[in-house]
C-alpha cells in the first residue's frame, strides 16, 4: 500500500466522536478520529514498512502519526530517527505511545530514553520516563541495573513536584509501573510512593487534580498483578 491509500483507509474509519476526544487530548488538525482497534486489518496487510511509516508520520496526520508506529521497523530505526520523531511529536499520545513506545523495541532504549530524560524538555522527559515503563512491563528483570533504577527513583522523589506537567504523569507512571513489574525494587518503589505523596497536575487550569502512585500500586497488590509482564510492547 503507497501513502495516498493507507490515508484514504484512515479517513474512512474515522469517527467525529474519536476524533473530539483526541483533540480534547490535545491532537489538534489534520486528524480522521481513526480508532486504534480498526486500524489492525490495515496494519496486517502492511506489516512493517519502515518507509511507508516515515511518510505517514511527515504529514502531521495524528491517526497516520500514529499508524506510522504501528508499521515501523524498530530494528532499523537510529537515534536519529527517533529523536526526529520526538521532534515532531507535539503532545503526549505521540510522545508517550507513539515514539517511546516504538523506541522500547530497540536495543537503544535507555541509552536514547536516558538522554530524553536528562533534557529537560516536558515531552521528551515523558517520552523518556514512559519508555522505561513500556521496557519494565515486557522485558524480564535480569535486563536492567537495579542501581539504576534504584536512583531513578531517588530522582523522581525529589524532582517530580517541580516537573512539567506531562512529565510528572509519566513519572509517577514509572513509580507504579517498577512496583508492580520490576519485582527486586517493589518495596522501594512502595517507599518512594508513599514519600512524594499525591502529586498536583493541572494546577494552571481549573480542572487540578492529583496523581495517587502509592493507591494504584495497592489496588495492583490487592489483584495479585506483582510481576506482571506483557507479551508485547506493540498492539
Amino acid at each position: 500500500m503507497n501513502l495516498e491509500a493507507v490515508m484514504q483507509e484512515l479517513d474512512a474509519i474515522g469517527k467525529e466522536r474519536t476524533k473530539k476526544i483526541y483533540m480534547s487530548n490535545g491532537a489538534h488538525e489534520p486528524l480522521f478520529g481513526a480508532a486504534t482497534g480498526q486500524m489492525k486489518p490495515i496494519a496486517k496487510k502492511i506489516k512493517k514498512d519502515q518507509s511507508l511509516a516515515e511518510q505517514l508520520y511527515a504529514t502531521g496526520n495524528y491517526d497516520a502519526m500514529y499508524f506510522a508506529g504501528v508499521i515501523a521497523d524498530p530494528d532499523i530505526m537510529t537515534e536519529a530517527d527517533f529523536e526526529r520523531w520526538m521532534d515532531g511529536a507535539y503532545f503526549y499520545m505521540l510522545s508517550d505511545y507513539v515514539v517511546a513506545v516504538t523506541l522500547a523495541e530497540t536495543d537503544i532504549a535507555q541509552e536514547v530514553a536516558d538522554k530524553w530524560i536528562a533534557s529537560g524538555e516536558e515531552l521528551r522527559m515523558s517520552g523518556g520516563w514512559s519508555c522505561y515503563c513500556w521496557l519494565l512491563g515486557n522485558r524480564p528483570d535480569h535486563e536492567f541495573s537495579e542501581s539504576k533504577l534504584e536512583a531513578m527513583l531517588e530522582m523522581v522523589k525529589k524532582t517530580i513536584h517541580d516537573s512539567p506537567e506531562r512529565t510528572k504523569y509519566a513519572m509517577s507512571n514509572f513509580m507504579y509501573t517498577v512496583a508492580v513489574s520490576y519485582t527486586p525494587l517493589h518495596e522501594k518503589a512502595v517507599e518512594t510512593a508513599k514519600a512524594v505523596g499525591p502529586v498536583e497536575v493541572n494546577k494552571d487550569i481549573k480542572k487540578s487534580k492529583f496523581l495517587q502512585a502509592s493507591e494504584n500500586i495497592q489496588k495492583a497488590v490487592d489483584k495479585g498483578q506483582i510481576g506482571f509482564k506483557r507479551k508485547y510492547v506493540r498492539c
